[in-house]
């Protein structure tokens, strides 16, 4: 039973990595409601390199061409230096609030419930209100303004508020148009969720025992396959409806967290 939910973990992983409404925050709910422990949330943040290598294996032209061209190629050059400084700022807060945010905010409904909420209204708000945008092309993405995403980002180690939503609405304020945004998010998971999936593997490494390590990779391939799923037709649903759909959703979800939890459920 265990190797079934860790297959169903990783398709809810798999599904909402990329959309705007905190695959964390639903692993987290998922793990509880289906019994599943995860001492640390290991296997939460591990599962996430399905996600990764779904990305990559979409984008591999790019990421082959970027590799390539590094030596000689100006535009690789600066793409490289886009992605590595929208990196650099969760990465630091990674590493200093690790601890606290693993064993004290994972451990809290509230916290994500709040999140949630909070994350909807400003994803509404910024739909209604963000400047226009002056970049549709994601690789074009200035480099002071990929520091300004990256910033961002920083607030997705709060449970609950989505590390592709703080991106794509810290793109939109970048005046990023909706798409580019997205997808800007899409290349800056690929550093950050393989440097988390990196710490927690040496951390864990000597613990790892074969049934974690199995419930792992089995997260893990139903985490890739489903994210393979979700990618592309989530591009196409943005650029003709936005993001206001996902803002009702995370809303509604918060709410519904808060009364669960006022009424003992949870």
């Amino acid at each position: 039973m265990t190797y079934l939910v860790a297959a169903i973990l990783g398709v809810i992983q798999g599904l909402t990595e990329f959309l705007p409404v905190s695959s964390t925050a639903h692993l987290l709910i998922a793990e509880r409601v289906l019994g599943f422990e995860d001492p640390g949330g290991t296997f939460t943040v591990m599962i996430q390199l399905g996600s990764i290598l779904a990305v990559m294996w979409l984008y591999r032209a790019k990421i082959a061409a970027v590799v390539r061209g590094l030596p000689s190629d100006p535009q690789a050059r600066r793409f490289a230096a886009m992605i590595l400084i929208a990196f650099v700022p969760a990465a630091a807060a990674g590493v200093l609030l690790a601890d606290y945010i693993t064993q004290v905010l994972y451990e809290s409904l509230g916290v994500i419930a709040v999140a949630f909420i909070v994350g909807g209204i400003v994803m509404l708000a910024v739909e209604r209100w963000r400047p226009a945008p002056d970049v549709v092309d994601a690789e074009r993405t200035p480099l002071g303004r990929a520091l300004g995403v990256g910033i961002c980002q920083t607030l997705a180690l709060v449970p609950g508020v989505s590390r592709s939503g703080a991106t794509i609405v810290g793109g939109m304020l970048m005046r990023l148009d909706r798409a580019a945004a997205a997808e800007f998010s899409f290349f800056l998971a690929m550093p950050t969720l393989g440097a988390a999936f990196a710490k927690d593997l040496l951390e864990v490494q000597g613990q790892l025992t074969s049934e974690r390590a199995v419930e792992t990779a089995i997260g893990l391939a139903t985490a890739f396959l489903a994210s393979l799923v979700v990618i592309r037709p989530f591009l196409g649903f943005v650029g003709r409806s936005g993001f206001a759909p996902f803002g009702w959703y995370r809303i509604a979800l918060g709410l519904a967290l808060l009364a669960a939890m006022a009424a003992g459920w949870a």
